[in-house]
């Protein structure tokens, strides 16, 4: 978790620059719903390890408000997203809790996984390089850090998808690969059910 949020915290020093890539052209492919929730099966692979590990679990994303990330198994816990916090529960407990009070990037950290899972791409442009090619329902690109320093840590990322975002890798420069797919997605009020949307109360 301290390198995920660390990893993270370099998006957020990043210089920005405009990408050569039609974003605006997929922008008006994706859907923008106020809430969108789904399922997602992730699976991570270790430098020197042959067999990856795998996670599933729930996602939503609710906009003005932030990311409900929530794992089913192998263990479940699950990881809150707001303007000014991130939550880690596991079970009913609290198990860390970063304030933008007290970390000034977990704002701007937030804000960097809602355009990702959200697939704002013009967000995602001022951070990283934007390399890719959109088809007639689908589009995919590659983004490439633009600091050497996140570039170092994180590697690049790709996103796969159409009116949503389908499919995520994250390939480390430490050679570890995440890829993270997205299905059953659901949009509107009702794809939220009330014991998530209580976490945003």
């Amino acid at each position: 978790m301290k390198k995920f949020v660390f990893m993270l915290a370099l998006v957020v020093s990043c210089a920005a620059a405009n990408a050569a890539v039609p974003v605006a052209k997929i922008q008006a492919m994706l859907a923008k719903p106020k809430t969108m929730c789904g399922r997602f099966d992730q699976s991570k692979t270790l430098a020197g390890m042959k067999k990856p590990l795998a996670a599933n679990g729930r996602f939503c994303v609710v906009q003005d408000k932030g990311v409900l990330w929530r794992t089913l198994q192998p263990f479940p816990n699950t990881l809150r997203l707001t303007k000014n916090e991130i939550v880690h529960f596991q079970g009913d407990r609290v198990a860390m809790r970063l304030d933008a009070k007290t970390e000034p990037t977990v704002r701007m950290i937030n804000q960097v996984l809602f355009a990702m899972l959200a697939g704002d791409l013009a967000q995602l442009e001022t951070l990283f390089e934007v390399d890719g090619t959109v088809g007639t329902d689908s589009w995919s690109v590659t983004l490439k850090a633009r600091e050497p320093a996140l570039a170092k840590a994180i590697g690049t990322i790709s996103l796969e998808g159409g009116a949503y975002v389908k499919n995520i890798v994250m390939s480390e420069a430490s050679g570890d690969r995440t890829t993270i797919t997205f299905s059953k997605i659901e949009a509107g009020d009702k794809a939220i059910a009330a014991d998530e949307a209580a976490l945003f109360q």
